[in-house]
């Protein structure tokens, strides 16, 4: 007879026995630990150099921009001394005589509006009397004779008047055009009856020359275009009238 125990159902038992495990689960799982840290390794290099490359970036953009401002700070700087030095010997030509002008006292010039002739004492006219409307003197060559008293009036808005008659030189009148067409508040045009071939006149102020190129002729202009001696500066010198 047999021996073997059943239970309750009539089935035989048996004691069980934990299962071994199965071959090549635990490299798998270190393989995966060791995959999982190398790119979490690579990651945090990845973004270590991230930031290391943003830190330059700033590095160099803040250091442009300081070179930039430096550079712009620096020539600002010299301009402005540049601006400076050129105000200063504009200035310094301004305030020193010109050498062979004649002066008259600007408050001994009448200033009164007429519709008449005007005997003026000396040729071209220094001031005075005038008329009502002034000669356009925005740069204006005239070929032909201007109104004296126009022209007078131009002054007292402080414009300069070149004229000239038959003793100057073609290529001197050529030059005086140009400098002339190229300088607001001044007007040229021909004076047969003056003395010199080249006169400048200001409100007050007359110089006499022989050559465009004397340096007296832009000494003149920079120093009476709109200069101390005008009587109403910043009048216009549009709007006038031409030659007569």
């Amino acid at each position: 007879m047999s021996t073997s125990k059943s239970g309750k159902s009539g089935r035989s038992t048996k004691t069980s026995r934990p299962s071994a495990p199965k071959k090549g689960t635990s490299s798998k799982k270190g393989a995966n630990a060791a995959t999982a840290a190398e790119r979490k390794a690579r990651i945090q290099e990845m973004r270590r150099a991230e930031q290391a490359r943003d830190r330059r970036n700033r590095v160099f953009t803040i250091t442009l921009s300081v070179a930039v401002v430096a550079g712009l700070v620096g020539y600002g700087s010299y301009a402005l001394v540049a601006y400076n030095d050129k105000q200063e010997k504009q200035d310094s030509a301004a305030s020193a005589p010109v050498r062979g002008e004649k002066t008259w006292d600007a408050k001994k010039l009448g200033r009164n509006h007429v519709d008449k002739t005007v005997d003026y004492p000396m040729t071209p006219a220094v001031g005075g009397d005038h008329a009502q409307a002034w000669a356009n003197c925005q740069g204006d060559v005239y070929d032909k004779p201007v109104g004296k008293e126009n022209a007078v009036h131009s002054l007292e808005h402080g414009a300069v008047w070149i004229t000239y008659n038959d003793k100057a030189a073609a290529g001197d009148i050529k030059r005086l055009s140009g400098k002339v067409s190229g300088t607001p508040y001044t007007l040229m045009s021909p004076v047969k009856e003056q003395k010199g071939a080249i006169t400048l006149t200001a409100w007050g102020r007359q110089l006499s020359v022989t050559k465009a190129s004397d340096p007296r002729v832009d000494q003149f202009l920079d120093k009476y275009v709109q200069g101390a001696q005008t009587p109403e500066p910043g009048a216009a010198c549009t709007g006038g009238v031409g030659a007569a």
